[in-house]
């Protein structure tokens, strides 16, 4: 079964930390030992496994992400004026997968999972897939 996460994000350019509600999602699926599929159906947005402990590197990470990608460049043909968005979602990617063991999330003591917005503020949808190991 796929869930539904629906994620507001507040700002144009941010990472917003989902783990909690990526956690209570497996904690329902009832799967022990398995493997999270997350998935953001969005192409101006992405999901990123990074540290929580410092917000120096959400704020280094869209740092350099604006500096890598110009968010105007007259070269762009891209007819909603979003391009820089679309570069910085396809750098970052639209997936991942987490495993599960003992009903928790497999994470590194500082990781989090963060839905990272380009194109906000929006309303942005994750899906998860919670697939045990053993059917």
């Amino acid at each position: 079964m796929i869930r539904e996460l629906t994620i507001p994000t507040p700002e144009q350019a941010c990472l917003v930390d989902i783990t909690g509600q990526i956690v209570q999602t497996v904690q329902t699926s009832g799967v022990s030992d398995g493997t999270a599929f997350l998935y953001v159906p969005h192409t101006t947005c992405s999901l990123t496994i990074q540290e929580n402990a410092d917000p120096g590197v959400p704020h280094d990470l869209l740092l350099v992400l604006r500096r890598l990608v110009l968010r105007r460049d007259p070269e762009y043909r891209h007819v909603e004026d979003n391009s820089a968005a679309h570069l910085q979602a396809s750098l970052m990617g639209c997936s991942h997968v987490v495993f599960v063991a003992g009903g928790r999330l497999v994470l590194g003591r500082w990781q989090a999972i963060f839905l990272a917005e380009f194109d906000g503020p929006r309303t942005r949808r994750v899906l998860v897939k919670v697939v045990p190991d053993h059917p």
